[in-house]
């Protein structure tokens, strides 16, 4: 991403209920968050000044901090207000916004029972996830190395910062062969996300089909987007889909905070044309966000 690295910019963070300079906002390299990856995050969009979804996202924070085994000494509601804060202090209207909490470094082991919660929220001006000329062609996807998950064997519908080294590592491996993401399947085989997004498949009943989330998150965006294509008459069917069905399928996008609605062009060697559904699932998406923002500032 464009700009100073993360750590020499300038504006305040909210670093356990107060607003620090963005360089003072540090924490000692003996943290358990980073040694073993005891930490949950939110990523969240800022648009006309409104944070769309923004208690659906700190409720996600506390429920992905609780299977974590640790409790955010902040209520949804002081963290909603929290997040509004950091963005009004660096006057951050179209943005992006990143809470994450983590246990802190008074015990350094596996077994950390004592060590203080810490919240932090950042946020900073994000265009879109993807290029526009990216978006409008469709993005490239490959099939990762890495699988999503069995829920008994890690915490597979927390916001867990730990399950996301497999996304990196998978993104990584396909951007190396020019492919903007990874396509993710689960441990049985399984289609599951990208890296960072879900998934939606037009197929040839006419029906939006997209994977069962038992083994990964059920997105903010992505339960929007079906709430969005059924008020179309667009029956989505959530169900296993295997890798060998996706040929079949006439339009695919991604949903997510970041990416918003983003089509797809390719799938390793399976090629894509955005459609009808992708351009009017952008577009009431975009709607959406605009009435939120709207009812929002009426509310004020």
């Amino acid at each position: 991403m464009a700009g100073p690295p993360f750590d020499q910019r300038d504006g305040r963070i909210w670093f356990d209920g107060d607003l620090v300079p963005w360089r003072d906002a540090s924490v000692h390299v003996l943290t358990h968050g980073l040694h073993y990856a005891s930490s949950v995050f939110e990523g969240e969009r800022c648009y006309g000044g409104t944070i769309f979804k923004l208690t659906e996202h700190s409720e996600r924070l506390v429920k992905s901090a609780e299977i974590l085994g640790f409790e955010i000494p902040y209520s949804v509601a002081e963290i909603d207000a929290a997040c509004i804060e950091a963005c009004e202090a660096d006057n951050i209207v179209d943005g992006y916004v990143r809470p994450v909490a983590w246990r802190g470094s008074e015990m350094m082991g596996v077994s950390a029972q004592d060590n203080t919660i810490h919240l932090a929220i950042a946020c900073w001006p994000w265009p879109s996830y993807f290029s526009p000329e990216a978006r409008m062609k469709g993005i490239k996807l490959k099939t990762g190395p890495w699988r999503r998950p069995a829920p008994e064997t890690e915490p597979v519908h927390a916001k867990a910062a730990g399950l996301y080294m497999i996304c990196t590592l998978s993104k990584h491996a396909v951007e190396k062969e020019g492919f903007d993401d990874a396509l993710m399947l689960d441990w049985r085989g399984r289609v599951a996300e990208s890296t960072g997004a879900n998934i939606f498949f037009l197929m040839a009943d006419g029906k939006l089909h997209t994977p069962i989330p038992d083994c990964f998150l059920d997105g903010i965006t992505r339960r929007t987007v079906i709430g969005l294509a059924r008020a179309r008459g667009i029956e989505v069917v959530e169900r296993a889909i295997m890798p060998g069905e996706i040929g079949a399928a006439k339009e695919v996008f991604l949903t997510g905070t970041a990416a918003e609605v983003t089509p797809v062009g390719l799938i390793d060697e399976l090629t894509y044309t955005p459609g009808e559904v992708c351009r009017m699932m952008m577009a009431d998406y975009e709607k959406t966000v605009g009435k939120t923002v709207a009812e929002d500032k009426a509310a004020e």
